[in-house]
């Protein structure tokens, strides 16, 4: 990789495949964008960068590369893996990229105290993974066909779909009166059967009719 090549990423501005950081101060916050890079489609994390694309470059990037890789290393797991691309802007100032192809692997999780936690990525950030994602990730690893009963359920799913377009798990639960559990697996299934696709959201995931 060359300069010109991470001026021209940086042009684009941050977004679903590439995230700017000015250093790596918090390595623990930063590997959440790996992760989601990770487990959506792969992306750019450029360090050195400022939020508005500059390519300002940074002191010492071989200890900023230090820092993230030993995060990455102990903070995610299953193991990742990358590339780093070093490029100098000058005697003192430099440059890295980690290229994060998306996982075979995915879900990769956020390793924590309490709970592990994955991520995604949504636009140009990077937001906590719903349950229901970690098993679409989990089941698109290994795409095959997927078999489901048309049923009540489905029935009124469809029916709810028509009227609104788009539906939360909470609503199909209540509106179909059926376990949370059983209208996630409902929707996953229907999702891995290309009859859905999800949106991830910050705060409740929707759901959708595939075009």
């Amino acid at each position: 990789m060359t300069l010109q090549e991470v001026r021209a990423l940086a042009s684009k501005g941050e977004g679903l495949r590439i995230e700017f950081k000015k250093k790596a101060s918090f390595p623990e916050k930063i590997i959440r964008e790996v992760i989601a890079f990770a487990n959506t489609e792969g992306g750019d994390l450029l360090i050195g960068v400022d939020d508005d694309g500059t390519v300002s470059g940074q002191k010492f990037i071989e200890e900023e590369i230090f820092v993230m890789e030993k995060a990455i290393r102990e903070l995610i797991f299953p193991k990742l893996s990358f590339e780093v691309f070093t490029l100098k802007l000058n005697e003192k100032k430099g440059v890295a990229v980690f290229r994060i192809p998306l996982s075979q692997d995915r879900p990769h999780f956020l390793k924590e105290k309490e709970k592990n936690q994955a991520f995604i990525r949504v636009g140009d950030r990077s937001v906590q993974a719903s349950k229901e994602v970690w098993e679409i990730l989990k089941k698109s690893r290994t795409p095959r066909d997927t078999v489901f009963t048309y049923g009540r359920k489905e029935e009124i799913l469809m029916k709810l779909l028509g009227e609104n377009e788009k539906i939360t798990l909470k609503e199909f639960s209540k509106k179909a009166q059926i376990p949370k559990f059983l209208a996630s697996k409902t929707l996953v299934r229907l999702v891995t059967a290309n009859v859905l696709r999800i949106h991830p959201q910050e705060g409740e995931d929707y759901f959708t009719l595939k075009e």
